[in-house]
């Protein structure tokens, strides 16, 4: 009888908690909750992304083997695995860190606290800093005002002939200001050649080299090859030609340890090679882009043709990152060696190097796409696509650079790579291209069937990207595509503006809280990257907006009030805290891209003009085949 009781006083205790919690599926939604759905939406929503993780689990956070720690910078990560990955497995742990800092921002904007910023102390004595104790110095608006008068034409020069050095704008203000762009220039070579010569990179608060792992873990100059087109262009001689001696003595990839990146190899020692090789026509520079190149093929040696990611300089032994998707390749990587194979194919009378690329454009070409739009993986063996995450972001982006960029580079006689860039521009045009409630335009991505309201910083570069697409089409797409590219490039500014440096953060987020701004703590960080200002450089030259220019000079000013130390400049760990931490690292894309594209936004049209050179995603100019006279093809 006793067991006969206990069963049934189970089974009622049973049904008044099935009652009492199942009800809470049926609650209304709370007014005023946060976002669509409300509470009970926002727990189904975690319940379904843990799932999801269950099915697509993310990369493991700790790797133990270090061979395998991503070293691609430009993909945003720094010594330590992929944080667009890591990112997923941890969503649920920085949900209270999300809600906290949201909770602060409002707060702040009923006190109107996070209007923008500014530096004008004229007109601010009064206004505090939005997130620092510590006011920010003064921005010299004075200095250098620009010339109301914007109709500028390009001097009466035959541009049949490339000019690459000179070329001062007629307007005095902006001559003034590239000349600090070149002082910029100055003092972070020089302090590099007093601290870290023949050092990959340097580290400008503890005055040392800093040897990168994308470089494997030798010493093989990587800011000197980098910075050797901007010095070139920069009309800096001496310090080129002591470039020119160290590549000459010493650049040899059979000294190199360790597993090397093929995309940041490419992009870095073969691009600025091949750039150093245009504009001066010695073979010592087109001899060492060969040396590279070959050491790098064995990571072609694949089923698909599509490359691994990582190469042993010395055994040739290749292999991808074992975070990525299950061994896969990343599209932004493979898909980042067109530009660079296919010229040196063209001035050395190798095929084979064109061979490679060309393998790899018909393959993704021919594989069908989810959704339309390419994801971020894709494995080398079976062919098929990896992880359902798409970005116009990192592990994306330069992958849809390239293909407008090679249609351009070709003289537009690649039209495989023109109808390829076409069908994914509009694709992203389509389903990630957004705009915020205050009409912001921004690139949000894919993931696992839903959409991420996230723009990363490397993502700025589409800005140009597109106003460069309409440009050169002149075709229906045209009209909307400069207007996507004024979008991004203002909504960039805007993530710059709304810091308390005046610099952008990593990456930036849109909801009904916050635009344009950092929430989370590991996107704060700003490591001198150059894509704001490549969107500024390219929509000047296009439309000669003042603005572009204006938006340069503060970010001018920003570098030096925030990044700028006694040996050179390092990047900054939170851009919304003034007078921070500093990551105490002078990236060699700072040299070769950030003071690059800023100088010429201050330069006469006639520089490096976009009728004759296209830039590869590391900022150095490759002549224009049978426009540019020195494309220099091999006989």
């Amino acid at each position: 009888m006793r067991s006969r009781e206990r069963q049934l006083f189970l089974l009622a205790l049973g049904t008044v908690c099935f009652l009492c919690f199942g009800s809470i599926w049926f609650l209304p939604d709370r007014p005023g909750g946060r976002g669509p759905g409300g509470k009970v939406k926002q727990v189904q929503e975690k319940l379904q992304e843990g799932v999801e993780s269950l099915i697509l689990p993310p990369p493991p956070q700790d790797i133990q083997d270090k061979n395998q720690v991503n070293p691609n910078i430009r993909h945003g990560v720094i010594d330590k695995p992929d944080p667009h990955k890591l990112e997923e497995q941890a969503h649920l742990d920085a949900q209270i860190e999300l809600d906290e800092e949201i909770k602060k921002i409002r707060k702040n904007q009923e006190q109107q606290v996070l209007a923008k910023p500014s530096y004008d102390n004229k007109d601010n004595k009064d206004k505090k800093s939005s997130s620092s104790s510590k006011a920010p110095e003064s921005l010299n608006n004075d200095f250098a005002k620009p010339d109301k008068k914007t109709d500028q034409k390009p001097n009466d020069e035959d541009l049949s002939q490339p000019k690459i050095q000179g070329g001062e704008d007629p307007d005095p203000v902006a001559r003034e200001r590239r000349d600090h762009v070149k002082g910029m220039m100055k003092h972070a070579w020089d302090n590099y050649v007093k601290y870290a010569w023949g050092k990959n990179e340097l580290r400008p608060q503890s005055k040392r080299g800093h040897s990168a792992s994308i470089f494997g873990s030798s010493s093989m100059g990587a800011s000197i090859v980098d910075s050797m087109d901007t010095l070139y262009i920069m009309g800096m001689d001496e310090e080129f030609n002591k470039g020119k001696e160290w590549i000459s003595a010493n650049l040899d990839m059979n000294g190199m340890s360790g597993d090397v990146s093929v995309f940041e190899t490419n992009i870095r020692y073969v691009g600025g090679l091949l750039t150093a090789y245009s504009f001066t026509g010695d073979e010592m520079f087109k001899s060492k882009a060969v040396h590279v190149v070959d050491k790098l093929l064995p990571a072609f040696d694949t089923p698909t043709g599509i490359p691994y990611a990582l190469v042993n300089m010395r055994g040739g032994i290749a292999k991808n990152f074992g975070w990525a998707s299950g061994g896969s390749s990343i599209l932004s990587e493979f898909g980042t060696l067109h530009m660079e194979f296919a010229y040196l194919s063209d001035i050395t009378g190798n095929p084979i190097y064109k061979q490679k690329v060309e393998k790899i454009r018909d393959f993704v070409n021919k594989v069908p796409r989810p959704k339309k739009l390419y994801p971020n993986y894709l494995h080398p063996k079976t062919g098929k696509w990896g992880q359902q995450h798409t970005s116009v972001g990192a592990l994306g982006d330069s992958f849809y650079e390239y293909l407008l960029k090679e249609w351009l580079r070709s003289g537009k006689r690649d039209t495989v790579a023109k109808q390829m860039f076409d069908e994914a521009a509009t694709d992203i045009e389509e389903m990630l291209i957004q705009t915020s409630a205050s009409g912001l335009t921004y690139l949000a991505e894919w993931k696992y069937g839903r959409l991420e309201h996230k723009m990363d910083h490397l993502a700025c570069f589409a800005g140009g990207m597109y106003g460069l697409a309409a440009h050169e089409e002149k075709d229906s797409n045209s009209g909307r595509w400069m207007d996507i590219a004024k979008g991004i490039t203002n909504t960039c500014h805007e993530s710059y503006d709304r810091s308390d440096t005046k610099l952008g953060p990593e990456a930036f987020r849109f909801s009904d809280a916050v635009e344009a701004r950092a929430l989370k703590q590991n996107e704060r960080y700003y490591i001198l990257r150059p894509e704001t200002f490549e969107s500024y450089f390219i929509m000047w030259r296009l439309t000669k907006d003042p603005k572009y220019r204006e938006w340069g000079w503060e970010a001018i000013q920003a570098l030096d009030n925030s990044c700028k130390v006694d040996g050179g400049y390092s990047g900054v760990r939170n851009v919304y805290q003034v007078g921070g931490q500093k990551d105490d690292v002078q990236q060699s894309f700072f040299l070769a891209e950030t003071l690059k594209y800023l100088y010429l936004l201050f330069s006469d049209d006639s520089v490096i003009s976009l009728d004759q050179w296209v830039m590869n995603t590391e900022a150095h100019p490759l002549p224009i085949k049978g426009v540019n006279s020195l494309y220099r093809p091999h006989p």
